[in-house]
């Protein structure tokens, strides 16, 4: 079983900035070797803690046979960051997909290629039952730390219970949770589950909600447990939306960390300004996203 590095451990309780990495293409779909590796170094250069790479920016369709791109971006990504020298700590985190012999060959090709996490996607799996998924995680997690990742329904997600996360957040070498269920009651269920959890130190919540970045970011949630408040808060990002503006994005975390050690109060009001300007800027971010969807699956059908 691989565990997550001491150091890498620290990094990522401490709170960073994580892009979802995208795909560079040629205009013919053929992968653009030099550009995705100048996308990992514009990671690199612009203060991000680590990037995810294999990921829903990445294309799912990477792993589809014909095209066969999985191991290729994670290489790529993988040999970036190695000739970088880093002297900092950088996450490496691949994009683990699909039903539980495939998301072990994927985690067999991020292990090779020096990965420290994996984020399990919980997409594509309807018709399974709660059991069957948790069954799937700690058959990952025996082999690669596990980020979680609760993934809306609109593309792809379910519901889970909250009974399901008190289970899941119980698997040994589960190391954080990405939220991006855009639903302020299911992100509770995972904030509590994990505030009641006898793992509740060990893994780091971070946000993939979107549409609430800044605020999930500022919120330290509450919980009564035995007699005692727990508190629980988002320590970073993993977002599709900081794939742009990256360094941007590391100064604004970098921002609310200042504000959540010294509460002042005319901060607050200024960051509560930009949390509703950067959730306006993620819904242009969409938009452009659909008009990309929209001209692939045209192009896909000509």
């Amino acid at each position: 079983m691989k565990r997550l590095d001491i150091n890498l451990h620290k990094h990522l309780h401490s709170g960073t900035v994580i892009p979802a990495h995208p795909l560079a293409l040629h205009e013919d779909r053929t992968i653009d070797v030099e550009r995705q590796r100048l996308l990992t170094n514009y990671y690199i250069q612009s203060g991000a803690g680590g990037i995810a790479v294999a990921v829903h920016s990445t294309q799912f369709e990477i792993r589809d046979p014909e095209i066969n791109l999985f191991e290729t971006v994670l290489k790529l990504a993988s040999q970036e960051i190695e000739k970088a020298n880093l002297q900092r700590p950088f996450l490496k985190i691949a994009g683990i997909c699909g039903p539980t012999q495939q998301a072990l060959e994927e985690v067999r090709i991020a292990i090779k290629h020096k990965y420290d996490i994996g984020l399990l996607s919980m997409g594509g799996l309807q018709g399974w039952s709660e059991n069957e998924i948790l069954d799937r995680t700690r058959a990952v997690a025996g082999e690669i730390p596990v980020f979680g990742f609760y993934l809306q329904p609109s593309v792809g997600g379910q519901v889970f219970s909250y009974e399901f996360w008190q289970k899941f957040v119980e698997i040994p070498n589960v190391v954080a949770i990405k939220c991006a269920s855009f639903n302020r009651y299911q992100t509770l269920d995972v904030m509590r589950a994990i505030a009641n959890s006898t793992r509740k130190n060990d893994i780091a919540m971070y946000t993939g909600n979107d549409d609430n970045i800044v605020v999930d970011l500022m919120t330290t949630y509450q919980f009564p447990v035995n007699n005692e408040i727990v508190e629980i808060e988002f320590k970073g990002g993993l977002l599709g939306h900081w794939a742009v503006w990256t360094k941007k994005a590391v100064e604004l975390l970098a921002e609310i960390k200042m504000y959540k050690n010294n509460k002042k109060l005319a901060t607050e009001s200024a960051l509560l300004s930009k949390a509703i300007a950067v959730t306006d800027s993620n819904a242009a971010f969409l938009i452009q996203l659909i008009n990309f969807m929209v001209a692939y699956l045209e192009y896909m059908k000509s």
